[in-house]
């Protein structure tokens, strides 16, 4: 198994009666600024402590070992190790469709009690047998909100609108029926897609939209707030499966404290976030929710398989 594991992430025997030790690649798509960078950077430290040096994890920001998908292909093939991933994972396992389902979730509170609960258990269960990945731990997510040019505060304002989502179909399907165009795109594309007028949006969380620099080619921030959700931190499971009894533990312990301070850092960066791309001149555009709410809902649960739809609903009834 270890040998298995050995070949994406590099092994080496240290001086006398040192342990193996293990190198893992973790891939992310934010910049080094960015709450997930700041996370897992803290989490490989608390790995590195806890297992007396013999994991050591690598971070790769900005989509540099790929965007999430060929992350997680790379992880299944050996190459990599460790991903931060969320609704793109429903591309292995439908149920993390449900993860960042636009106008499901009211409020953070809402997101977890329901990854905490029952419906979270299922998710994390079905990510690791079909992805082959283990969630290691959870962060919630600041809402998405969609960017633009022009202010949009209804779904009339979308017509003609060419917007990037990513490689969701339930997004897809959820803006067009708002009448927005949407196309899938890596997030490392964005920028200049907008630039060259290749898209004239897009719709993400402030702290992906300060990340990706979209300030500098957007001035809007429609608050839609469509979609509140979370994301993973996911280790492969025969990567996982690989270490000794006390090693393991010890990757668990460290994702426990890694997801407190993950917590906290979000409550306070995403503040700070907003109030900083407001200086860079952006604009906040207060928007009719309830009718893109209204506009997307059939086309959701239309797109939604029914043990997807089922489980849609269990959500709604979550308090």
């Amino acid at each position: 198994m270890l040998v298995l594991s050995a070949c994406g992430s590099k092994s080496s025997t240290g001086g006398e009666g040192s342990a193996e030790k293990i190198e893992w690649k973790m891939g992310h798509l934010a910049d080094e600024k960015h709450i997930w960078h700041k996370t897992a950077n803290e989490f490989a430290n608390l790995v590195k402590e806890k297992t007396d040096g013999s994991i050591e994890i690598k971070i790769y920001p900005n989509n540099s070992l790929g965007g999430e998908t060929d992350t997680i292909n790379a992880i299944q093939a050996g190459t990599a190790d460790l991903v931060i991933s969320g609704e793109t994972l429903q591309n292995w396992a439908p149920k993390a469709a449900l993860m960042a389902t636009p106008y499901a979730f009211k409020n953070s509170d809402h997101v977890k009690a329901v990854v905490e609960g029952e419906i979270g258990d299922e998710i994390e269960a079905e990510i690791k047998e079909k992805a082959q990945l283990t969630p290691l731990f959870y962060l919630n997510r600041a809402p998405r909100n969609l960017t633009s040019s022009e202010p949009i505060k209804t779904p009339e304002d979308l017509k003609g609108f060419s917007m990037r989502v990513p490689n969701v179909p339930l997004f897809l399907n959820a803006w067009e029926a708002a009448g927005a165009k949407p196309q899938v795109m890596d997030f490392n594309e964005v920028f200049t897609g907008i630039q060259q007028g290749v898209i004239d949006g897009q719709e993400n969380p402030v702290d992906l939209i300060q990340s990706g620099g979209l300030y500098e080619v957007q001035k809007y921030v429609n608050e839609t707030e469509h979609v509140y959700s979370w994301i993973y931190v996911l280790v492969g499971n025969k990567q996982l499966e690989s270490l000794s009894d006390e090693q393991r533990e010890a990757v668990l312990a460290a994702a426990e404290e890694a997801q407190a301070f993950g917590e906290n850092l979000l409550q306070e960066e995403i503040e700070k976030v907003k109030n900083e791309l407001k200086e860079e001149g952006m604009e906040f555009v207060e928007v009719d929710q309830d009718a893109f709410r209204e506009a997307m809902t059939p086309a959701i649960e239309s797109s939604l398989s029914e043990e997807q739809n089922e489980l849609y609903k269990r959500i709604l009834e979550v308090k």
